[in-house]
């Protein structure tokens, strides 16, 4: 990471905005019990996180820009405290930790932002967004009301704030951003720290207001946050959520789209007709401001991922991907809502309420004002459609979902009936040789095989302690002499491990004896191998190693890393059992591994130089070897990721660029996943709907565009766990297939993102069965070609727009039924 004590770039930067603000004149920001109102005017404002570390500024614009045409009027992003503050007052605000610049791009495109300072963010980030340093600083306890902890947040918190209001971005300067975050999630944990919570939570209330930013602060998941705090509900439904004063409106600060993945873990899906349900229920029930996390998950590079055992992917199954393309219909389908919902602002945030219950789960809102009015038909039953007889007209509404009719007369949009496309996405092989030409040398463990190092302790120490956090590796180092009369030495013995569920290798007299590691959400646990000690003196390293440090809970802090011990002989004579502790011996100590110190991965380190390569007998599946090959720029735009299909624990490099931890040969649990499309009728949870099973939980890795270069590339890979460099290969990602499934009276646009339709596989107008990739002509369809119809209207096109009516399509033998176009189209 490029550690710099600039903190941000003095460039100013004057921008029109779209909405109400310029740069220079403030906007003043306000609230009632209804809405957050921007110079007087109550807003409904559809916001979506996107988490500046986890892309590139490459990728922003594009992002951001991509974000508004789904609808969005808002950005949130936390602040992630140990990516800005590795070391105390040391700070790093270049490449992707640029704050400002991300800022500013959202001021550039015209949407406002939320800035979640916390600074403590929880995230599936390392440490929760805390930095080590501060875990390890004399008498701190963190998150509760301790003097060092509150003192280094104060001073974090301080420096954000100065920072933006420098650069004039808070709205009451004529910035972006409209509302700002202190602590996170604390509501979830607070039960545990008692009056020192309670004090905590009041100290940081009063401390963010004193920093008077100009404009509300809010804390999320904190039912008891002290005035003038506006209290936020997270969650998958926010419907009943009702905010703890008369005066703070109902916010939904995270409405999870999808869920984030573990190594070991089943890909989660939630499906664009429950995330619509859900924010039309909110808003149907009072709400007026919502964001999406994530609207871009993003990618963990280097070691940001935390857990432990998150994925270096975090794609959260976003409207937007891990690389940045448009994921439909999730995207589509919550556009036309937000579309629907701006048309209902004036009433949803200034009019009347009364509600009707037709019983069995089906109930009418009506928002009526100044004489027009604004209504939601939603039926929450999970199996059962509503025909209802409403003002007049009969209406429809499916099992688990909300119609909107901003009239009160017209439906314009039914959370259940997706009218947009589906994209399945393809993974195209570059230009590269199929067997990219590899070069290799093996990590350097001698001084730790042989116990050497000049840190010592009669103790062991949790790793969080001695490697601070500047490395996943520790080499925990002892020595043992055994005489031949020694009670514990056998033929039978094993060396007991109790560690924090990480990972272990270990090494007896300089052999291999075993690798270990733990499986998601274990907290402690113990590796038994058995052992074959000499007569004489032995040395034991053990190498653990750190797969992202504990997020979130409560005293999450004071959770163990490494090895917790004890360590102990147990020998077996017999019937007799004699156990060693050694946890009190002396412990040698050494943080890192010897190539990472070097930077084998790096162009710039002499340490590097091709001549210190190997190029004859490649070794494979040879644990602690670094691999290296160069390539050329994969051509075009479209995102790349790199195929580590072969390859164990590690990670990998891209022109010195650490694209994050690889584990391609951890497999996704085998059991749990279905064959049938998933039902989104019913509350969603991260185990519904999950797919992958028994797959690589992670073979494909992003590489951003931004990082490659003119002529030759180079990508290093740390094979911790060994592997097979033979199969790996770059590959672009591309819309490979799109779908269609319209109802009738609507448009059907279909769009390859920028390559042709080639051709056009399957088109059904009637009531067609089956999902994308597998449909099949209902019971009733058109009399006409439908499918020449298409062909005529798409092959050969970027995008096209199809009217899904019997005007287009001819009459149908389905009746009163409902008519849909089904289409399956090849880019």
């Amino acid at each position: 990471m490029a550690v710099s004590k600039n903190f941000f770039s003095v460039a100013v930067f004057f921008c029109l905005f779209s909405f109400s603000f310029i740069a220079g004149n403030g906007v003043e920001v306000t609230h009632d019990g209804r809405a957050i109102k921007i110079d007087g005017k109550s807003r409904v404002l559809i916001s979506g996180s996107i988490h500046y570390p986890r892309s590139t500024p490459e990728m922003w614009p594009e992002l951001i820009k991509k974000a508004k045409e789904g609808g969005l009027d808002a950005i949130e992003t936390y602040v992630f405290w140990n990516a800005h503050e590795p070391s105390p007052r040391v700070y790093d605000f270049a490449g992707n930790n640029n704050l400002i610049k991300f800022l500013k791009t959202i001021k550039e495109s015209g949407l406002y932002g939320v800035l979640r300072i916390g600074p403590y963010v929880c995230a599936e980030w390392n440490y929760g967004g805390i930095p080590v340093w501060v875990h390890n600083l004399p008498g701190v306890e963190i998150r509760t009301a301790n003097r060092v902890f509150m003192n280094e947040m104060q001073n974090f918190t301080t420096l954000i704030v100065d920072m933006v209001k420098k650069e004039k971005l808070f709205a009451s300067q004529g910035g972006p951003i409209i509302l700002t975050q202190i602590e996170n999630e604390y509501g979830n944990v607070i039960s545990h720290y008692g009056d020192a919570g309670k004090a905590y939570i009041n100290w940081c209330a009063n401390m963010a207001e004193s920093l008077k930013v100009g404009v509300p602060w809010i804390m999320c998941q904190e039912a008891d946050a002290p005035q003038p705090m506006i209290n936020t509900c997270n969650g998958w439904y926010c419907d009943n959520f009702e905010p703890n004063n008369p005066n703070s409106p109902k916010m939904w600060t995270e409405n999870w789209v999808g869920w984030f993945k573990n190594w070991g873990g089943k890909d989660p899906h939630r499906t664009a007709e429950d995330v619509a349900y859900a924010v039309a229920r909110f808003f149907q029930t009072g709400g007026t401001f919502q964001n999406y996390y994530m609207y871009h998950g993003g990618t963990n590079f280097g070691r940001t991922a935390g857990g432990p055992y998150i994925t270096t992917t975090y794609d959260y199954d976003a409207p937007l991907d891990e690389y940045g393309n448009i994921a439909q219909p999730k995207w589509g389908h919550l556009k036309e809502l937000h579309t629907v919902l701006k048309s209902m602002e004036e009433t949803l945030t200034n009019g009347n309420v009364s509600e009707t219950d037709f019983g069995n789960s089906f109930k009418a809102t009506i928002y009526a004002t100044n004489g027009s009015s604004s209504c939601f038909l939603s039926n929450t039953n999970t199996t059962t459609d509503a025909f209802l007889t409403f003002r007049g007209r009969n209406y429809t509404v499916p099992a688990w979902s909300v119609s909107l009719l901003p009239d009160c007369q017209h439906e314009e949009y039914n959370t259940a009936k997706v009218n947009v496309q589906t994209s399945l996405m393809a993974k195209n092989k570059t230009e590269e040789p199929i067997a990219l030409k590899w070069i290799w040398r093996s990590e350097n463990i001698d001084d730790a095989l042989h116990g050497k190092s000049n840190v010592s302790a009669n103790r062991l120490f949790d790793q969080k302690h001695k490697a601070n956090d500047a490395s996943d590796y520790l080499w925990y180092m002892t020595k043992i002499h055994v005489k031949h009369d020694d009670p514990v030495w056998s033929e039978n013995m094993t060396l007991r491990i109790n560690a924090s569920g990480h990972v272990i290798h270990a090494f007896l007299n300089g052999e291999h004896i075993g690798s270990h590691w733990a499986t998601y959400g274990i907290k402690n646990d113990k590796y038994e191998p058995k052992i074959k000690l000499k007569q004489g003196k032995n040395v034991i390293s053990l190498l653990s190693v750190t797969v992202g440090l504990q997020n979130y809970g409560p005293y999450y802090d004071t959770w163990d890393s490494g090895l917790v011990g004890p360590v102990e002989l147990v020998s077996v004579k017999g019937d007799e059992t004699i156990v060693k502790d050694l946890s009190s011996h002396k412990w040698l100590y050494k943080v890192g591994l010897h190539g990472w110190d070097q930077e084998f991965f790096s162009e710039d380190s002499h340490y590097a130089s091709h001549d210190k390569w190997e190029s004859e007998r490649l070794p494979t599946n040879r644990m602690l070897t670094w691999y290296k090959t160069t390539f050329n720029s994969p051509r075009g735009t479209d995102p790349v990721v790199v195929d580590l299909q072969g390859m164990g624990k590690g990670y990998a490099w891209v022109n010195g660029q650490n694209i994050g931890r690889i584990w391609p040969s951890y497999n996704a649990e085998e059991d749990g996943c279905s064959d049938e499309p998933c039902d989104y009728r019913g509350k969603y949870t991260n185990s519904k709907c999950v797919t992958n099973c028994g797959k690589p939980t992670q073979r494909w890795y992003h590489v951003p565009r931004s990082y490659f270069k003119e002529g030759a590339n180079s990508l290093v890979l740390l094979a911790e766990l060994g592997g097979n460099p033979s199969l790996v290969n770059f590959q672009t990602v591309v819309v490979g297939t799109v779908c269609g499934n319209a109802y009738e009276d609507k448009t059907l646009e279909l769009s390859c993102q920028g390559r042709s339709i080639s051709a056009v596989k399957f088109a059904s107008f009637g009531d067609p069965k089956g999902v994308c990739g597998a449909f099949n002509n209902g019971s009733c369809q058109s009399n006409k070609d439908v499918l020449s119809i298409v062909q005529n209207a798409c092959v050969g096109k970027e995008a096209c727009s199809i009217d899904v009516s019997e005007k287009t399509f001819g009459p149908t033998t389905c009746g009163n039924l409902p008519k849909r176009l089904a289409v399956e189209a090849v880019c």
